[in-house]
């Protein structure tokens, strides 16, 4: 392992906003995130395969009445998040060092206000329908973690993923309700809900002419 990935290491280690094995609080929290971790009885924002960060500090920059924690299971990715929102004392802000599958370790039922899966990776292979951050698995265990009007807000710029997951709800294999979508979001209606926080690889592929998908929808 590199110095550089050693010392990120050690200062998530040492940091309050980031949540990972070997602290006291990890698994810890399920239920508890706004009186044990952030102190206030505020809405949970949760950011999946948050990467950077891009998004769980751009919206908590933007919302700070409102608890944000980015999922990720790469700490040294956690770590330019964690440095960013300590740097700016975004104390709205936290990490999470997990895998995905394992959520319902950290949160309670009905815990989470809202959910974003932000430009996941599409596993396109059958075999890997599974691993899918939209697939049947992960939405019902969306469902259980959201409050009962909760919303899910998906962007992602593979046309396969989110055609999959619009199909999952055209075959009722999930049940929602209020959903909306774009397969243009900067030229759509939406912009405003994301407050113009893109990721480095979103930047790259709306560079490049790549339109940028988006959904929204609560659990029926």
């Amino acid at each position: 392992m590199g110095r550089k990935k050693l010392e990120r290491f050690q200062d998530n280690a040492e940091r309050y906003n980031v949540v990972e094995d070997g602290k006291p609080n990890f698994g810890k929290l399920i239920g508890k995130w706004r009186e044990r971790h952030f102190k206030n009885g505020n809405d949970l924002v949760v950011e999946l395969g948050c990467g950077r960060g891009e998004y769980t500090v751009g919206l908590g920059e933007h919302m700070p009445d409102t608890n944000f924690v980015g999922v990720d299971i790469k700490g040294s990715r956690i770590w330019v998040g964690s440095s960013y929102a300590v740097e700016n004392n975004l104390s709205n802000v936290a990490f999470l060092r997990t895998q995905i599958e394992l959520l319902e370790n950290h949160f309670g039922e009905e815990e989470i206000s809202e959910i974003w899966v932000t430009f996941p990776d599409p596993r396109p292979k059958d075999k890997d329908e599974k691993k899918r951050l939209t697939s049947p698995r992960c939405l019902n265990t969306y469902k259980k973690l959201l409050s009962k009007d909760g919303w899910v807000k998906f962007k992602t710029d593979n046309t396969f993923i989110f055609d999959y997951t619009l199909e999952l709800f055209q075959n009722k294999q999930i049940e929602v309700k209020n959903l909306e979508y774009t397969h243009d979001l900067y030229n759509s209606e939406y912009m405003d809900e994301h407050f113009g926080v893109k990721t480095k690889y979103e930047k790259l592929f709306y560079d490049q002419g790549e339109n940028i998908k988006y959904m929204k929808f609560q659990f029926a």
